[in-house]
């Protein structure tokens, strides 16, 4: 079995037990599992899959392109649940739809393909026999409403979208709690008090349930205390910083979490009923601020520049899934050899793994989820219900930093002029930020922008060496603030309709995508060399243009590797560096201006 890491690490518990491995699988194309209950009999299933890889991925086991709109899983598990105990099951992802089922007993519906959920099914176990659990999955292939990203809706993959995912793609686990136990964990850093906000719920309220808590620093203990539950919810502040200077970044950084000083504070929380601990885990948070002011963005009150890379988070062997924990780590850290701080994580929900890694390594993240191809009623829906259940995760991390719930006009694409588009562009902004207040939110990154915290502007028009006329009018577009809000590379505005630059900081979001194939793969970028000498000749030249603006507050580069049939990574869809990495690093190290103009 691989991917046996605990896949949750801010809410970690001891007790727990990883269903991932080999499962029975099946296709049901005539859709008839329900009718003839799948769900409790073994011999309808004619394949074994790795789980949590799908069918279409080679690390699966089954390595299929064919489109399967309807899926089953089923396998069986051994649990011991003591008096007073329950058991949950927990699913890291499983797109689209999912209806699970325990000995027979429907335990639970949930549709979204990229968010967690878990299910008590205590009440649905039969004691001391062997369990049986099936998962269908309905991932309606050619249904442009679903928030769906770079999945292709057509059978083959083609120009910017990517082999299909259908079914378990993040990670299955058990965990035997207490019948009373946390629920959920939340930790709000006030920078500027020198303090974090922690909101803990529980399943449900007892009498005389105390909270007791350690925060540590590098092993050294901060701070302890204990506080008792009224209602289910807690909320409580502790003072992190005690007013000590150097726990401040007035001098230094001090205890402030940043890309280049990624310090975490450890915590461990304990449940106890009448002096009797009853449920216990670990987490982990890290003390820092975002906002925008001057044209600039400003981590930790102090202007901070970010140097991004788009990170479509695909690979050759388990598409959407991370082959192994490593592999995340290793992304990130080849990103930072190359001088990045920061990616884009690009229409596509990561898993918890990747966020635990950024956090720990220092690594800024832009958080997105997966879009619908079009704007309906239901698509909105879908979306809005996505968002939730993604910010309620992943809201303690501090490397997430902005979100982005729209991606050029993709599932509004009559946004620059329809105002009911409009709505649901801004309803988003609003949206999360009445959910999160400490992050930036960015309404559509691209162009044709509504009500946002960062002006995200995309242009890939920097031509080819040869086309001088082109770059030097690429180049004078990225001068200054002026310039960049008014000179459009795309039929698109950079603003819709009724909207204005409102003195936003602007990051290029997307640009570059040097196409350079050195692995024998068919594909495109937007521009092409045909060797390393030429790649960092054109890298330096699209580079120059970005670092001599005075209007720019930073960027994100296209792309972090090759994916499938786009040949524009700094790295192949194996992770191999295409030219020397510090190469590159010299040029994101090259000066650029200390404020906007």
């Amino acid at each position: 079995m691989i991917r046996e890491e605990y896949p949750r690490p801010q809410f970690e518990r001891g007790n727990w037990l990883s269903l991932n491995g080999e499962w029975q699988f099946a296709f049901d194309d005539q859709n008839l599992g329900l009718k003839e209950k799948w769900y409790t009999n073994e011999a309808n299933y004619a394949y074994k899959i790795n789980v949590p890889f799908v069918y279409q991925s080679a690390l699966s086991g089954i390595d299929q392109r064919e489109v399967h709109d309807v899926v089953w899983y089923y396998r069986t598990f051994n649990v011991q649940v003591p008096e007073e105990s329950r058991v949950l099951l927990h699913f890291g992802a499983v797109d689209y739809e999912a209806d699970v089922f325990v000995n027979g007993h429907h335990v639970k519906n949930h549709c979204g393909g990229h968010t967690s959920f878990d299910i008590d099914i205590t009440d649905a176990l039969v004691v001391g026999e062997e369990q049986i659990l099936s998962v269908r999955a309905f991932d309606p292939h050619f249904d442009e409403s679903i928030p769906r990203g770079k999945q292709f809706w057509e059978e083959e993959s083609a120009g910017i979208w990517y082999t299909n995912s259908t079914g378990i793609w993040q990670p299955v686990w058990l965990e035997v709690v207490a019948a009373t136990h946390l629920q959920q964990v939340k930790f709000t850093s006030d920078f500027d008090a020198g303090a974090v906000m922690i909101d803990v719920e529980l399943n449900q309220l007892k009498p005389q349930l105390v909270l007791e808590y350690q925060i540590y620093f590098k092993d050294a203990l901060v701070i302890s205390g204990a506080a008792e539950f009224v209602t289910s919810k807690l909320s409580f502040a502790v003072d992190i910083f005690q007013q000590q200077i150097f726990r401040t970044n007035f001098h230094h950084e001090g205890w402030s979490w940043t890309p280049e000083n990624p310090q975490l504070f450890d915590v461990e929380l304990t449940l106890k009923e009448a002096g009797n601990a009853i449920d216990q885990l670990k987490s982990y948070f890290g003390m820092r601020k975002i906002q925008t002011e001057n044209g600039m963005i400003y981590l930790n009150n102090k202007p901070y520049y970010q140097k991004l890379v788009l990170d479509q988070g695909y690979w050759p062997n388990g598409l959407l899934t991370a082959p192994t924990d490593e592999a995340f780590k290793q992304d990130i850290l080849l990103a930072k050899e190359m001088g990045f701080n920061g990616c884009r994580k690009h229409q596509k929900t990561e898993d918890p793994r990747f966020l635990y890694w950024a956090d720990k390594l220092g690594f800024l993240v832009w958080g997105e989820c997966a879009a619908p191809a079009i704007y309906t009623d239901l698509s909105v829906m879908r979306l809005m219900q996505e968002w939730a259940e993604i910010i309620t995760r992943d809201y303690s991390h501090p490397s997430i930093v902005t979100w982005v719930p729209i991606n050029e006009s993709w599932g509004v694409p009559k946004i620059s002029f329809d105002r009911q588009q409009q709505h649901f562009s801004q309803a988003m902004y609003h949206f999360i930020h009445s959910l999160d207040q400490q992050r930036l939110v960015i309404s559509n990154d691209g162009w044709a922008m509504t009500e946002t915290d960062i002006c995200a502007i995309h242009n890939y028009a920097h031509g080819q060496e040869s086309e001088r006329q082109k770059y030097l009018y690429f180049k004078d577009s990225l001068s200054t603030r002026e310039k960049l809000v008014n000179r459009v590379s795309t039929p698109w505005p950079i603003f819709a309709g009724g909207f204005s630059y409102q003195d936003q900081p602007i990051l290029l979001t997307e640009f570059g995508g040097i196409g350079f194939d050195v692995s024998g793969q068919p594909g495109w970028g937007y521009t092409s060399v045909e060797n390393k000498q030429d790649f960092l000749k054109d890298y330096q030249r699209i580079m120059t243009a970005v670092y001599d603006s005075v209007g720019l507050w930073g960027y994100c580069y296209t792309q972090l590797t090759d994916v499938e049939q786009e040949i524009n990574g700094l790295l192949t869809y194996d992770r191999q560096p295409k030219v020397d990495l510090a190469a590159i690093k010299e040029i994101n190290d090259q000066f650029h201006p200390t404020q906007v103009e």
